[in-house]
C-alpha cells in the first residue's frame, strides 16, 4: 500500500510540474504577440493615424484580457509620445525657421514667436500675417489632444500711452489674441491656457535693440503627457 501511495504522488508531481511548464510557456508566447503588437503599432503611427488607434485599442483589449492594466497604461503613454515627437517634427516642416522657432524638451513642444510677426508695437490685435503664420501651427495642434498654452511675453520699456498702462496687461491681451483665434479654427478651447508674463521671463538682455525685440515674443507650447 505503501509503496502503491507513493508512486502515485511521484506520478501527480510530475504531472503538476507539466502543467506548471505549460503555463509558463503559454505566458510567454502571449507577451511575445503583445511585444511584436508594439512594434507593429509604432511603425505605422506616422503614417495613418486612425490605423495606429485601431491598433492601440486592439492591443489595450489584449492587455485587459491578460489582466495587464498597468502594462496598457504604459504602452498608451508610449504611444502618446510617438505621437508627439511627430507632432514635433510636423511643426518644423510646417512653420517658416525664419518667423518661428520650434523647441522640444522632455516636458513640452514650444514655438517662439516674435512681436514683429505677430503684432504692431503696443498692440494686442493679430495683423492679417499673423493669421497665415498660425494657421498651419493649429492644423497641427488639433490633431492630438495635449494642452495647449499661450505665453505672452514684453520687453522692460514702460508703455506712455495706448490701450494698456502696463507690460503685463499688453503680454495678456496679446496671449489672449492668439488663444481666441484658435478657437476661431476649431481649437477646443478646454485644452487651451493663457499667461501673461509682461517683462518678467526674458531671454536676452534689455539694454540692446536686438535683446528688446528678442523678450517681445509670444511662446506657444505643446505640453508633452507625463
Amino acid at each position: 500500500m505503501g509503496v502503491y501511495r507513493s508512486r502515485r504522488d511521484e506520478l501527480e508531481n510530475h504531472l503538476n510540474r507539466g502543467a506548471l511548464w505549460a503555463v509558463t510557456y503559454g505566458d510567454l508566447m502571449s507577451y511575445l504577440m503583445i511585444f511584436f503588437l508594439v512594434l507593429f503599432s509604432f511603425s505605422i503611427a506616422k503614417t495613418d493615424k486612425a490605423k495606429s488607434r485601431k491598433y492601440e485599442e486592439s492591443l489595450a483589449n489584449i492587455q485587459r484580457a491578460f489582466g495587464g492594466k498597468a502594462d496598457v497604461q504604459r504602452l498608451e503613454r508610449a504611444m502618446a509620445k510617438e505621437q508627439e515627437e511627430a507632432a514635433g517634427e510636423k511643426l518644423k516642416e510646417s512653420v517658416s525657421s525664419s518667423l518661428v522657432q520650434v523647441e522640444q524638451t522632455e516636458k513640452k513642444i514650444k514655438l517662439v514667436l516674435t512681436e514683429g510677426v505677430l503684432f504692431s508695437s503696443g498692440r494686442a490685435d493679430l495683423q492679417d500675417r499673423a493669421k497665415e503664420v498660425l494657421k498651419p501651427i493649429v492644423d497641427e495642434l488639433k490633431k492630438l489632444p495635449n494642452e495647449v498654452v499661450v505665453e505672452g511675453h514684453t520687453d522692460n520699456v514702460p508703455i506712455r500711452s495706448g490701450r494698456y498702462s502696463t507690460n503685463w496687461e499688453l503680454s495678456m491681451a496679446r496671449a489672449y489674441s492668439v488663444i481666441s483665434y484658435f478657437e476661431e479654427l476649431g481649437m477646443d478651447k478646454k485644452r487651451l491656457a493663457g499667461i501673461g508674463y509682461g517683462e518678467n521671463r526674458p531671454v536676452a538682455e534689455n539694454t540692446t535693440f536686438d535683446g528688446r525685440a528678442r523678450n517681445r515674443r509670444i511662446e506657444i507650447s505643446l505640453m508633452k503627457t507625463n
